[in-house]
């Protein structure tokens, strides 16, 4: 590296360790990441997206909308059904403990080594280099990938309750409603160029959350009162019992994490850690009462029947269910944009726009480029519309290496010499445990979507 090159390396190190915070839009550098033995070096690629500006209000309420998207009704069917009363309640609070720990541990080594990682894998190559740098994008990418697919299909899933209500003729299948849903969310990536753009959009989707959580739950404690005695039992033969159990402990960790905590904190002004925190707290305290709230009352209800889409289970007026099922989709719309907005940071920044967001070349990029990202999702959300078999193969393919096992990892690195021979076990105790977890977890979820795949043709009408 040549002088220059080095003062400039000096000047942002500097900038951006003093401030806490980058002005600018833009951001680009090559950085040399070394330790004792080895110096590597990692591309940091500019950004076209606002960060550092959002309070952690906004932030809060952003992961409060992420957790309580329209798959909180998908979990007395996913989680509840497959554990059991014990098994569900201990997983769901346990998993909420250990999700908030764990985002904790990441989010307090965002300015690690004196710089402010925006990204998963900025954070990643920093610490062990290039090599983990590229793994930890290709298993974020995956994660993101999977919970799209996830967010299409219970859009579709919402339309086609929504069309039934009216008119039950057997003549609109799913994979149609799918590709309509599709089409919302691709002209709401369009007019929404970037996360801190969401704003307005995040009271929306709090009000939609709301409304669908609220119906869903008081029409399923009215069921629930007026039912008979209900089935509890798990409804799986002894073997594939066990493979549903597993694969119920990936839906665990996949209903509190976005396994994109750097990202979202990179919206944060300073002190970054601080926010930080105070938005973890907020998500993990009231932002969770809605989904134990519907999750549980949901089981109660209709017990073993519970389906992975609540709204299919109860029973009431038909204009207040069809209120139900299009405030799921409309908030299916904004979530998606939460958990899309690192590919599209990518995809804008390495080939898109420069200057303004409504510029009619960056509109024209955002439509080509983001339409076909989700046009892809869309079809193969249509192709295997298995819903609760995604959740659990999202969660060991990515969720459970990118929520607990690097956290714990990356910070007994980065912590290394400040903690106690007693914390550093405790955190290879949880690497080890969730590793093998993961494992397991990755076989249920493949097994499952073996099992369905053989019961339902694909472009399934579920």
């Amino acid at each position: 590296m040549g002088e220059d090159e080095q003062k400039n390396e000096i000047a942002i190190s500097s900038s951006l360790s003093h401030s806490n915070r980058i002005h600018s839009n833009r951001i680009h550098s090559n950085r040399i990441y070394s330790d004792d033995h080895l110096t590597l070096t990692v591309e940091v690629p500019e950004t076209h997206h606002q960060i550092g500006q959002d309070s952690s209000f906004q932030v809060g309420v952003l992961l409060c909308t992420g957790m309580n998207s329209a798959y909180a009704l998908g979990y007395a069917g996913a989680v509840m059904v497959p554990l059991g009363w014990i098994g569900g309640v201990i997983g769901l609070m346990l998993a909420a403990v250990i999700s908030l720990y764990a985002n904790v541990l990441i989010a307090k080594i965002h300015e690690y080594g004196g710089k402010r990682h925006i990204r998963y894998r900025d954070l990643a190559g920093f610490i062990y280099g290039r090599i983990a740098f590229v793994v930890v994008w290709g298993l974020q990418y995956a994660n993101l990938f999977l919970i799209n697919i996830g967010f299409i299909i219970l859009g579709g899933q919402s339309l086609k309750a929504f069309y039934i209500l009216f008119r039950d003729d057997d003549e609109m299948k799913l994979p149609y409603f799918t590709a309509i849903a599709g089409l919302g969310f691709f002209l709401f990536a369009i007019a929404v160029p970037h996360l801190s753009s969401l704003r307005a959009w995040l009271a929306a989707s709090t009000f939609f959350s709301l409304v669908y959580i609220t119906i869903t739950f008081v029409l399923s404690l009215k069921d629930g009162i007026n039912a008979p005695p209900r089935d509890y039992g798990i409804p799986e033969s002894k073997a594939s019992k066990v493979f549903a159990i597993i694969g119920a402990t990936g839906n665990l960790v996949f209903a509190f994490n976005t396994g994109m905590v750097p990202e979202i904190q990179a919206t944060l002004r300073a002190p970054v850690v601080d926010n930080m925190l105070k938005a973890l707290y907020l998500q993990f305290t009231l932002g969770s009462v809605p989904v134990f709230a519907v999750t549980f009352v949901g089981y109660w209800a209709y017990g073993s029947s519970s389906s992975s889409y609540l709204l299919n289970n109860v029973s009431g007026p038909v204009w207040v269910k069809a209120l139900a099922n299009l405030a799921a989709f409309l908030q299916s719309i904004i979530s998606l944009h939460i958990f899309a907005s690192p590919t599209y940071e990518f995809l804008d920044t390495k080939y898109g726009f420069k200057g303004s967001a409504v510029d009619f070349r960056n509109v024209v990029f955002r439509t080509i480029v983001r339409g076909g990202y989700l046009a892809i999702t869309t079809f193969l959300s249509a192709l295997l519309p298995f819903l609760g078999d995604f959740m659990s193969l999202t969660g060991a393919i990515s969720t459970f290496p990118l929520t607990f096992i690097l956290p714990n990892h990356m910070y007994l690195v980065a912590m290394k010499k400040q903690l106690s021979s007693l914390q550093k076990n405790w955190h290879w105790l949880n690497i080890v445990f969730f590793g093998f977890t993961s494992a397991t977890v990755l076989v249920a979820a493949f097994r499952l979507i073996a099992v369905d795949s053989k019961t339902y043709h694909m472009f399934a009408d579920l």
